[in-house]
């Protein structure tokens, strides 16, 4: 069985290995698709906070049921995506019902051996039908669920002002829910081809290139008041340091990315605008459903996240050219 493994920074290969066998309760999947998104290239670039190596990486999957247990309400041959957050059940935040932050949590591609291999074992309770979409549509269905979360953790109201930082997938999910939200969403980015590809294929007219002058151009923007929400999801710590400033007071902020840094603010500003500090870690099946009815509904244009194919077999040589070529990749999607 083939799968592609990062045994070190920069070091990805593709290797044999022996097929899973499902435990009692498991699912075994077929993998077709697999998103490639920042984990993924944190991971390749050996800058990811929560891993070890050996790593076979993936984590935004559509497959094809290959086996289920006796008296599965799965079947086999059918398409499903995979919710990759992998829960004990039992601990503090499971006990709340917030299996993201599971306190022994174990994300498939980062702290377990993720999907990019030819079949899977998982809990029949991660997987998820997805027989009404595509292959490719299934596997964003993840990244975009990231975003959903995190503006389900802000409680947006119709017409708010909204910041995203950050235009890449995960800035695009926040800015897509948003915006069906009701809210007035400005994106920023220091990349102005991330920025028109929101502008002229997602339909967000109010874009920013992020520049000295950053401060004083959402000012304007917004009468000197600033943003009732901002959403970090720059995956740079000094933008996230950023952020703060452009909270107005009662505002809250957003954190999305995560970095293998210390995050340090000015206590007085903080306290000034009494902002709201939230934290959005993964998603919930909450999430998961409101991306597969929007999706559904037609309210997120995933042709045009879409933006490049790579076959498994070229994955290992592919990975350097997608990372370089990051202003023009949004979604890259491996085909198995």
């Amino acid at each position: 069985m083939r799968a592609v493994s990062c045994r070190e920074p920069f070091a990805l290969e593709l290797v044999d290995r022996p097929a899973p066998v499902a435990a009692p309760g498991e699912v075994l999947v077929r993998m077709r698709r697999v998103g490639l998104c920042g984990t993924d290239y944190h991971i390749f670039a050996g800058n990811q906070p929560f891993l070890s190596y050996p790593r076979v990486m993936g984590h935004e999957l559509a497959g094809e049921i290959a086996a289920v247990p006796d008296g599965s309400a799965l079947r086999v041959g059918q398409r499903v995506t995979i919710n990759p957050y992998l829960a004990c059940g039992t601990c503090v935040a499971c006990r709340k019902g917030k299996p993201n932050c599971c306190t022994r949590i174990a994300v498939l591609g980062v702290h377990v051996d993720g999907g990019m291999q030819d079949v899977i074992a998982v809990p029949e309770r991660a997987v998820i039908a997805a027989d009404d979409l595509t292959l490719e549509q299934a596997a964003m269905v993840e990244f975009l669920a990231i975003g959903a979360h995190a503006v389900a953790r802000a409680a947006l109201s119709e017409g708010e002002r909204v910041l995203v930082a950050g235009a890449g997938p995960i800035g695009v999910a926040v800015a897509l829910f948003a915006r069906l939200d009701g809210a007035e969403v400005t994106i920023i980015d220091t990349r102005a081809t991330r920025l028109d590809h929101a502008r002229t294929r997602l339909g967000f007219d109010d874009v920013i290139t992020v520049d000295d002058g950053i401060r004083d151009a959402l000012s304007a923007r917004t009468g000197g008041d600033f943003f009732d929400c901002v959403f970090d999801a720059t995956g740079n710590i000094h933008a996230m340091r950023a952020g703060l400033g452009y909270v107005a007071n009662g505002g809250r902020y957003v954190l999305v990315s995560v970095v293998p840094d210390d995050l340090i603010f000015a206590d007085p500003e903080f306290h000034r605008r009494e902002a709201t500090l939230i934290a959005s870690r993964n998603a919930l099946s909450s999430d998961f459903n409101r991306v597969l009815a929007a999706i559904r509904g037609g309210d997120i244009p995933t042709d045009a996240l879409h933006t490049h194919s790579v076959d498994a077999e070229e994955l290992p040589e592919r990975m350097p050219q997608l990372i370089a070529a990051a202003d023009h990749v949004l979604k890259a999607i491996v085909t198995f």
